[in-house]
């Protein structure tokens, strides 16, 4: 029997039905969500991937700024202007786009956003947070990837969850966030040996390694849950994950396609952190009668 698609374009439309209803209830109180988006330099992946979250943004009512600055910008200007977005109230998520130019330090430049307006969740604060579990935003793809597996209705306490893939961005904060819901968690890498031996054992197969085709049938345990972050574009134009996703289809039971599983719920997640931003300041302003947030919710199958 094929494995039941887990379908992320699906569950992205029905939280941002929900997102458009936050937004017109933070307008009404004078609140409306503002999100900045910087880009260095003109790489055309990036410019699609900017171009897309600004498109969420107008889908569920929150205004975008993009701000573009040279591909030669100078660290000092890049670090300049993230202190004025810091400084300006009517922004409440600040956004760096990567990659960056190798010349700009990357890690001074997350670290210079404010850990409240941090919605890409990359800063030092929100990524050691995620072991007691305070993270202020968690990083997007990886909370993504949680919801998606909410929609299979499966616990996944006491499951064996394997990461493979061991990124700042997705492999590192997934184990973590698996963590927190007592999964069993292995993160696998690079200098894994006999991968195979580890993904098989996974209840929870969660692959981020940007490598087309990684994982094949006989790597994968009967009924496994397979996430695939991979997103990979192939000589011909085919966009592909790190799955073998007819194959491996046939022996999961629940699975992500690519395009159109966990690349939607990542921007979606951008969203949300930026609607929890404005509702933060919101209240910070003094306002103790709003409603405070509450993790959205997916139904289940």
């Amino acid at each position: 029997m094929s494995a039941q698609i887990i379908d992320g374009k699906a569950l992205a439309r029905q939280l941002r039905i929900g997102f458009r209803q936050r937004v017109e209830q933070l307008k009404a109180r004078g609140v409306a969500p503002g999100l900045a988006v910087i880009l260095v330099g003109d790489n055309p992946a990036s410019r699609v991937y900017v171009g897309n979250k600004i498109k969420a943004c107008e889908e569920c009512g929150v205004r975008s700024l993009h701000l573009g600055l040279a591909a030669d910008v100078s660290q000092a200007e890049v670090l300049r202007t993230i202190e004025q977005l810091n400084q300006d109230d009517s922004i409440h998520g600040i956004l760096i786009q990567l990659p960056l130019p190798p010349h700009i330090q990357l890690a001074r430049v997350l670290e210079a956003i404010s850990v409240h307006k941090d919605v890409d969740g990359f800063h030092l604060y929100n990524v050691g947070a995620l072991v007691s579990g305070n993270s202020i935003f968690p990083p997007c793809t990886p909370y993504g990837v949680q919801l998606l597996l909410d929609t299979t209705g499966i616990d996944v306490a006491g499951k064996n969850a394997v990461v493979v893939g061991a990124s700042n961005i997705v492999g590192k904060p997934m184990g973590l966030m698996l963590l927190q819901r007592e999964a069993t968690v292995t993160i696998c890498h690079a200098k894994t040996r006999d991968l195979a031996q580890h993904t098989i054992l996974a209840d929870i197969l969660i692959v981020a390694a940007g490598k087309p085709g990684l994982i094949v049938p006989q790597m994968v345990k009967e009924g496994a849950i397979v996430i695939d972050v991979g997103i990979n574009r192939l000589p011909d134009g085919r966009i592909v994950g790190d799955v073998c996703f007819e194959a491996v289809k046939e022996k999961a039971s629940w699975i992500t396609p690519v395009p159109g599983g966990v690349g939607p719920m990542t921007v979606t997640m951008l969203i949300e952190n930026t609607l929890r931003s404005a509702e933060r300041a919101f209240k910070t302003a003094g306002e103790a009668a709003f409603q405070a947030w509450e993790a959205p919710t997916v139904k289940s199958p």
